[in-house]
C-alpha cells in the first residue's frame, strides 16, 4: 500500500527529503503547504518531475490534512507548534491522516516539546521523529560488522561525534530567538542522538541507555569577530553584537547501562566555522579491543576545478551541502541524501504507519533528545555538570529556557 504523503513547507530540509524519497518505495507526495507559495511550486514541480506523484499545492493544512495518510512538518522551529495545532485540528474535524512526522529537532525547549507530544497522542497520531544520522548505512554497517565482537568482548565504551560546517543558510537559522539557540540546538541534537544510539548495544532500544549527566560548554568564535559579524548583518540581517549564539559547542553525556551497571560516556563537538570542503560528519568509537570510525568527507570521488574554469560553476553545493568553494580540489558525494541516512529514514516512517506505529524514533525519543540539549546549555551558563538523577535539576530543565534563545547569550557568550 502506497503512503499518501503531505509536506508542510517547501525550504531547504524539504528539497532534501524529496530527493531521498526518490529512492523510497511505495510512498507518492500528493499535497505540499508552504507560506511561500513560490517555493511549494518549485518543489512540487520537482516531485512531478521525480515521479513521485501529481502533486497539489494547497492553500491551507486543512485541505492537505484532506487529502493524506501522513504529514512531514519541514517548518521552521518557531513555528512547528502552531502548524502541528492545525494538524491535529484538521484531524478532530475528519481527516484521514494516521502518522506525522517531525524533523529535528523536536522542539526549542521542553515546555514546546512536550506540549507536541501532547497534542499528538490526544490525536491519536502515530510519530516518527527524523534523527538522520541514526539512519546512516556506514553507522548501522559498522553496528552489523562488530555484532559477535560486541558479544563477545563487550559493547562501545566510548564514542565521539561532531558535525561541522561554515553556518546555515536561512537568516531564522542563525536567530537564537526563533531557532532556540546556535549550533547547539540546530547541529549538537544530532551528535548527542547518534552518540547514544552508538553506544547502545545492539538489539536494545534506543532509549535503553540511561543518561546519567551532561556536561558543556559554548562559545561564540569566528561569528563573533567584527568582520565577520558585520558579513553576517549584511547577508542574513542579524546582529550578533546585540543577539549573539554560539557558533561552537563541545560536551559530554554520561550513560549507564541499567542491566550492567556500565558507565559510558559520548562526546559531542559541533561548529559553524569548518573552513574545508563542506559538511562533515565524524563518528568514532571505541570498546574493548575494537574501534570504528567514519568521515562524510572521505569520498571515492573528487574533482578538480581550476581558476579559468571557475566561471562556469553555478552552484558550490552540487559537490557537497554547505561547500564554500567551487574550485580547487572538491569532494563529490554522488549521493549525499542516502551517505546522511534521509532514504532510510523516511522507509522506517512509511513503514511504521502502515502498519499503525510509530517509527524507530519516536516524538517521546525526541523530547529526551530536547532534554538533553537543554541540559547541555544549562551547565554552559551555570557552569557546572548538570546531573540527571538529580529531582532538582530534571524539575528545573522542565521550564529552562536558555540565555541564549531568549536573545540575552551576549554576557554568557563575550566573558
Amino acid at each position: 500500500m502506497k503512503i499518501r504523503l503531505g509536506i508542510v513547507g517547501a525550504g531547504f530540509i524539504a528539497d532534501f527529503h524529496v530527493r531521498a524519497l526518490t529512492q523510497v518505495r511505495d510512498v507518492e507526495v500528493t499535497g505540499i503547504v508552504s507560506r511561500t507559495r513560490q517555493k511549494a511550486e518549485r518543489l512540487a514541480a520537482f516531485v512531478k518531475r521525480s515521479g513521485l506523484g501529481e502533486t497539489v499545492v494547497y492553500e491551507n493544512i486543512k485541505e492537505l490534512a484532506d487529502t493524506v495518510d501522513a504529514i512531514a512538518v519541514y517548518v521552521p522551529n518557531y513555528v512547528k507548534v502552531e502548524i502541528v495545532e492545525e494538524i491535529v485540528d484538521a484531524v478532530s474535524k475528519g481527516a484521514p491522516v494516521k502518522g506525522i512526522i517531525a524533523e529535528k529537532p523536536l522542539a526549542r525547549n521542553m515546555t514546546e516539546g512536550r506540549r507536541l507530544v501532547d497534542l499528538v497522542r490526544k490525536a491519536g497520531l502515530k510519530t516518527a521523529y527524523f534523527e538522520n544520522q541514526i539512519f546512516m548505512k556506514a553507522l548501522n554497517s559498522q553496528r552489523e560488522q562488530l555484532e559477535t565482537v560486541q558479544k563477545e568482548m563487550g559493547p562501545l565504551h566510548f564514542v565521539r561525534s561532531a558535525e561541522e560546517h561554515a553556518g546555515p543558510h536561512e537568516p531564522w537559522f542563525w536567530d537564537p530567538t526563533r531557532q532556540g539557540g546556535g549550533v547547539l540546538s540546530d547541529m549538537g541534537c544530532h551528535s548527542i542522538a547518534v552518540g547514544w544510539y552508538a553506544l547502545t548495544p545492539l538489539g536494545m532500544p534506543p532509549t535503553f541507555l540511561k543518561p546519567l549527566s551532561v556536561s558543556a560548554e559554548c562559545a561564540l568564535l569566528k561569528w563573533g569577530l567584527p568582520a565577520w559579524r558585520e558579513k553576517l548583518r549584511e547577508k542574513f540581517g542579524v546582529d550578533y553584537a546585540k543577539t549573539p549564539a554560539e557558533d561552537f559547542t563541545t560536551g559530554i553525556v554520561t550513560f549507564q547501562n541499567p542491566e550492567t551497571g556500565q558507565i559510558v560516556k559520548a562526546q559531542f563537538t559541533d561548529s559553524w566555522m569548518y573552513e574545508k570542503q563542506g559538511l562533515r560528519l565524524y563518528m568514532d568509537g571505541v570498546g574493548p579491543g575494537y574501534a570504528f570510525e567514519i568521515n562524510t568527507l572521505l569520498s571515492p570521488l573528487q574533482i578538480f576545478i581550476g581558476d579559468e574554469a571557475s566561471q562556469a560553476v553555478a552552484d558550490a553545493e552540487m559537490a557537497l551541502e554547505k561547500s564554500t568553494a567551487s574550485r580547487g580540489l572538491l569532494v563529490v558525494q554522488p549521493n549525499e541524501p542516502d551517505l546522511y541516512g534521509y532514504p532510510d529514514e523516511n522507509a522506517d516512517a512509511c513503514q511504521a504507519f502502515r502498519e499503525g506505529r510509530d517509527g524507530l524514533l519516536s516524538w517521546e525519543y525526541g523530547l529526551e533528545i530536547v532534554r538533553l540539549v537543554m541540559a547541555a546549555y544549562m551547565s554552559a551558563e551555570k557552569g557546572r555538570v548538570i546531573d540527571l538523577t538529580d529531582p532538582d535539576d530534571l524539575k528545573a530543565l522542565e521550564t529552562y529556557v536558555p540565555l541564549i534563545q531568549q536573545g540575552k547569550g551576549h554576557d554568557l557568550l563575550t566573558r
